[in-house]
C-alpha cells in the first residue's frame, strides 16, 4: 500500500500545483439521489469539494460544477444523467449505486469517477477492479460486503441477548447485496433480521416496519444517502432507545452509538485525486477501482450512557476512538 500511495502522491502533487497556477477551467458533473445539505461540509459532497480545493481545483475559479439531484426519486436519475452528458463535461461523479448505474448507462465516453457502491463487478458495472476498462473508475466505501457480518457481531457484543435486529436499508432494490449478506450473517448468529427499506425518503414508514417486530438493536446500512440524512436517522433511533451501529465516524460524532467502517474523508480525497488525474488525460479505465484497507471502530460513551448500556471493556479496548 505504501509504494502505491507514494506513487499516487507523486502523480497528484504536480497536478495540484498546475491547477493552482491557472490554466484551463474544468467542468465536473455530480449526480446524487438525494439533495445534500449545502451547509454541511462533512457530507460526501462537501468533503469532495473540499478535497478538490486542496488539489487546486476551486469551484467558481478553475472548476465549474454541474449538480443534479433526484430528490430521492430513483426513477429521475437516468434523465438527470443524460442532462449531464449533454453538457460536454470533463468528468462525472455519481454518488451511490443507482446514480452510478444511471451515469454508466448514459455515456461510454465521458469519464466516470464513482463514489461509493458495494460490488461493481456483481452489479455488472465493470469486469475487474484492477483494470475496470471503459470509461469508469472510482473508490468503494467498503471492500465488497465483507464488513456486514463483522458489524452484526459487534452489535451482538453490545446486546448479547438480541434475538431481533432491525436492518435499515437505503432501498429495497439498491441494497439487495447488503441485505442478503446481513441475512446470511444473522442466521449464523441465530438472529432474526428485520429488513426495513427506506423508499422515496420515507423514514417514518421504514421505522414503523421495524418497530412492529420489536427489535433489540438497529443496523444502519452503508449508504451515502444515510450519511447525508444521518441526523434524522440518529434522532429516530434515539426516540426508540435502541443501540445502533453505523458506517462512519461522523455518524457517531453526531450521536450514533458506534460505527465500524472506512473514512469518508479518505474516500472523498481519493475520488478527488482520481478526478485530477482524469482532468489531465488519464484514461479512467486504466485506474484501478480503489477499496479502503483500514476500518475503524468508534464508540460514543455519552450515547451508551443515555441508553443505559454498559459497553464491554473488551470492546472498548479494541476501539480506535472513544467519544466521551
Amino acid at each position: 500500500m505504501i509504494p502505491a500511495l507514494l506513487l499516487a502522491l507523486a502523480l497528484i502533487m504536480p497536478l495540484a500545483a498546475e491547477a493552482q497556477q491557472g490554466g484551463r477551467a474544468y467542468r465536473l458533473g455530480v449526480l446524487l439521489q438525494t439533495v445534500p445539505d449545502p451547509s454541511n461540509p462533512r457530507s460526501p459532497l462537501g468533503l469532495l469539494i473540499t478535497a478538490l480545493r486542496e488539489l487546486g481545483y476551486v469551484e467558481g475559479q478553475n472548476l465549474g460544477v454541474e449538480y443534479r439531484y433526484a430528490d430521492d426519486k430513483v426513477e429521475r436519475l437516468p434523465a438527470l444523467a443524460r442532462e449531464l452528458v449533454q453538457l460536454k463535461l470533463d468528468a462525472i461523479v455519481p454518488v451511490g449505486p443507482h446514480a452510478i448505474r444511471a451515469a454508466r448507462d448514459a455515456t461510454t465516453t465521458i469519464p466516470i469517477v464513482m463514489l461509493g457502491g458495494a460490488d461493481p463487478i456483481a452489479a455488472g458495472l465493470v469486469t475487474s477492479l484492477a483494470r475496470p476498462g471503459g470509461n469508469i473508475t472510482g473508490v468503494l466505501i467498503a471492500p465488497g460486503l465483507s464488513l456486514v457480518g463483522k458489524k452484526l457481531e459487534l452489535l451482538r457484543e453490545v446486546v448479547p441477548r438480541a434475538a431481533r435486529i432491525g436492518f435499515l436499508s437505503p432501498d429495497s432494490s439498491g441494497a439487495q447485496g447488503q441485505a442478503a449478506a446481513a441475512l446470511k450473517a444473522a442466521a449464523s448468529l441465530n438472529v432474526k433480521l428485520i429488513i426495513a427499506p427506506v423508499q422515496a425518503g420515507n423514514y417514518d414508514r421504514a421505522f414503523e416496519t421495524m418497530v412492529a417486530e420489536r427489535p433489540s438493536a438497529v443496523y444502519v446500512a452503508n449508504s451515502p444517502v444515510f450519511m447525508q440524512d444521518r441526523k434524522r436517522i440518529i434522532e429516530a433511533v434515539a426516540k426508540l432507545r435502541l443501540p445502533a451501529i453505523y458506517e462512519w465516524l461522523e455518524q457517531v460524532q453526531d450521536g450514533g452509538l458506534m460505527s465500524y467502517g472506512s473514512s469518508l474523508t479518505w474516500v472523498s480525497q481519493r475520488v478527488a485525486a482520481y478526478i485530477a488525474l482524469v482532468f489531465k488525460g488519464t484514461n479512467p479505465g486504466d485506474l484501478p477501482i480503489e477499496q479502503p484497507s483500514r476500518f475503524d471502530l468508534v464508540i460514543n460513551l455519552k450515547t451508551a450512557k443515555a441508553l443505559g448500556l454498559t459497553i464491554p471493556p473488551s470492546l472498548l479496548l479494541r476501539a480506535d476512538q472513544v467519544i466521551e
